[in-house]
């Protein structure tokens, strides 16, 4: 009897050793991972539309000739911030090309907004904007960090999901598909805008 409860629980755990190194818990937690990624480019994205509210109100008053960058940074911006991509969507190519354009036009248009500033010493040297140039080179920077970590989480799950045991589970249990990794729109619109703050004359 006592033969008979040892031989079931070895099979119990050879079992369970053979569900996990098919991909049982390992797919589902690397497809978290990178959903978790995710939501952190979000949030840096986010970071980087609430700041700029604050930037064009400090230039609005002293940059009159560039109003028309203005303009287009608020409406990329409002762009921006209405394409979202939903944690289910990281599997939609065309989703994910939607999300990216938008945000590169956004850091784009507030690239060329912060180097026009260099011909306004009024707003380049006033402590509001040093604050704002500050805050959004940072998040620039996060923006930059949380897109490499998602990529790299992404790319785990996708060898994952694509790796022998692992693809058994993927794709007889979870039916597992490829998540995109987040590509710049444009090149060099996810690195932070560099300004000369140097005074020419």
């Amino acid at each position: 009897m006592n033969f008979a409860r040892i031989r079931n629980a070895f099979v119990l755990a050879a079992a369970t050793l053979g569900l996990a190194s098919c991909g049982i818990n390992s797919v589902p937690t690397a497809e978290e991972n990178a959903k978790a990624k995710w939501a952190d480019v979000e949030a840096q994205f986010q970071r980087r539309a609430n700041l700029i509210p604050n930037l064009v109100e400090v230039a609005q008053g002293a940059a009159e000739n560039e109003r028309g960058i203005l303009t287009e940074v608020t409406e990329a911006r409002a762009k921006a911030t209405s394409v979202n991509i939903d944690a289910d969507q990281l599997g939609d190519p065309e989703a994910m090309a939607q999300f990216q354009q938008a945000q590169g036009q956004l850091g784009q248009g507030l690239g060329r907004l912060l180097a026009s500033f260099e011909a306004y010493p009024q707003i380049t040297s006033s402590q509001n904007f040093l604050a704002l140039q500050s805050q959004l080179e940072g998040t620039e920077n996060r923006i930059a960090v949380a897109i490499r970590d998602y990529n790299e989480a992404v790319r785990n799950y996708n060898t994952t999901i694509r790796t022998f045991p692992e693809t058994i589970g993927a794709n007889l249990i979870h039916g597992a598909e490829p998540l995109v990794p987040y590509e710049a729109a444009t090149e060099g619109a996810e690195v932070a805008p560099t300004i000369d703050m140097t005074d020419g004359n």
